[in-house]
């Protein structure tokens, strides 16, 4: 069996991924807040936790492998976006899930086994909530309900790297007057007339961001599961809060063994703004025409732990690679198995950029169906995602070797009027030229047309 190694956030190390049941591979993601379109910097985690999932049961087996990802709906991101636009929160949940994963989706992201949504675990979160006052590691206090990080203090921070003090130390936020430790977060909080609310122990409220994890992950997953993922943005205080409460509450669990964090996205090499105008959705590329598995490719050429730069330049260069390669694969049955050089490199902590070298070797040396079989693996060149390239199957290496001898007689003769010639007629017909000193390539592009080349 293929040994999958993981860059563990807890350990700070690269480990082999062991199981704690092969029968049962589980795997938690912390998914989105539903009050508006994801922007592109929410869909890469998506995209990285699937490629793990896809590798997880390429090797344990489908129906051995648990992924769960939840949906935020009770926030005050959504009560604020229902107050501004005088629509009920429920049907502003319901319509930006849908368009979560409709986008997703277009991207080749598989939906998890498990989505659940946190009102759905309202009960749960309210009985985990009063188990932890119960062993004194939360306190009720006007009307809230924290955790007591000074019960946890010895083991708090060491996901992030924090100690307490250094948190305290460095916090410059107002803190409010009813905790006990600054760093005490809130696990129940009251609700007014016109705030979502549900009755409780502590009085009408609803629960904080941190404990709905815990909660939905305990009742899906159990006391102990294997992978926890998501941005590194969530590292602290999310996930140091997830951690904290669900050990406090299960001590006899482990709650995630291999923590998994992606790096943060820029556009154009710069962070991601609305001030400075490169702030988009998924919804706005895929309107202009930028298909969902372009995003996905481009997405997939860097590693998950390092930051990834969108650019118009790699949208369009990754669009002419799938397009090629579709072309390749065109009417081909994949190979039973993806390649194993493929294969080693995802299970190399999900090593994305050499697994598409890998495809880029395959593409090359002509092994159509282990391209399409080891592409599928990534998500890649699936028929879900096809629709946008409709590439005929047509093999244009008679014009490649045609245009290449004429270049190299006008090397020697020092006319390019045939060369020009003939590219400026495969441009017409839809082809984008590629000339190197050892190769011509020819690229099919959104408007090729076939039947152009008959007349050379």
């Amino acid at each position: 069996m293929t040994t999958i190694k993981l860059h563990n956030t807890k350990t700070r190390t690269k480990q082999d991924f062991v199981p704690i049941d092969p029968e049962n591979v589980r795997m938690y993601v912390c998914g989105p807040t539903v009050y508006d379109r994801a922007h592109l910097g929410n869909a890469r985690p998506v995209v990285v936790f699937d490629v793990l999932y896809r590798l997880l049961r390429h090797v344990y087996g489908a129906e051995h492998v648990t992924y769960a990802r939840n949906f935020t709906d009770v926030d005050d991101k959504i009560n604020a976006r229902a107050k501004e636009s005088g629509r009920p929160i429920a049907e502003i949940t319901a319509e930006t899930t849908g368009w979560f994963l409709a986008d997703m989706g277009a991207l080749g992201a598989l939906e998890p086994d498990h989505m659940p949504r946190a009102t759905a675990y309202i009960p749960q979160m309210v009985t985990m909530i009063s188990d932890l006052i119960g062993k004194g590691h939360a306190y009720e206090a006007e009307g809230h309900v924290l955790f007591a990080v000074d019960s946890w203090k010895d083991r708090y921070g060491q996901l992030s790297g924090r100690t307490v003090d250094d948190m305290i130390a460095g916090a410059r936020v107002e803190v409010a007057p009813y905790k006990k430790n600054p760093m005490d977060f809130v696990l129940w909080k009251p609700s007014d007339a016109d705030q979502p609310g549900w009755d409780s122990p502590w009085g009408r409220g609803r629960p904080g961001w941190h404990i709905e994890c815990s909660a939905m992950s305990h009742d899906l997953l159990g006391e102990s599961f294997d992978i926890h993922g998501g941005g590194n943005d969530l590292m602290f205080p999310h996930h140091e809060n997830e951690i904290a409460q669900s050990c406090c509450a299960h001590p006899k669990g482990d709650f995630a063994r291999y923590w998994l964090h992606n790096e943060m996205l820029q556009v154009e090499g710069k962070k991601m703004s609305k001030s400075l105008g490169n702030f988009f959705t998924v919804r706005d590329l895929l309107d202009q025409g930028v298909p969902g598995e372009v995003v996905r490719f481009v997405f997939l050429q860097t590693h998950y732990r390092k930051p990834m730069d969108w650019t118009e330049k790699k949208a369009r260069e990754a669009e002419a690679t799938l397009r090629k390669w579709r072309a390749l694969t065109a009417g081909i049955e994949p190979a039973a198995n993806a390649a194993a050089a493929v294969v080693a490199a995802l299970a190399d902590d999900l090593n994305t950029p050499g697994a598409i070298s890998e495809l880029h070797r395959l593409a090359t040396a002509g092994d159509a169906a282990a391209l399409l079989a080891s592409a599928r693996l990534l998500g890649l060149l699936t028929d879900t995602l096809g629709d946008w390239a409709k590439v005929p199957s047509i093999d244009l290496s008679d014009h490649e070797a045609r245009l290449f001898e004429a270049r190299q007689a006008a090397m020697a003769s020092k006319d390019f009027s045939e060369v020009d010639r003939l590219k400026a007629a495969y441009a017409e017909a839809g082809l984008e030229v590629r000339m190197s000193k050892t190769a011509v390539e020819l690229l099919p592009g959104p408007g090729f047309d076939a039947d152009k080349l008959e007349a050379l």
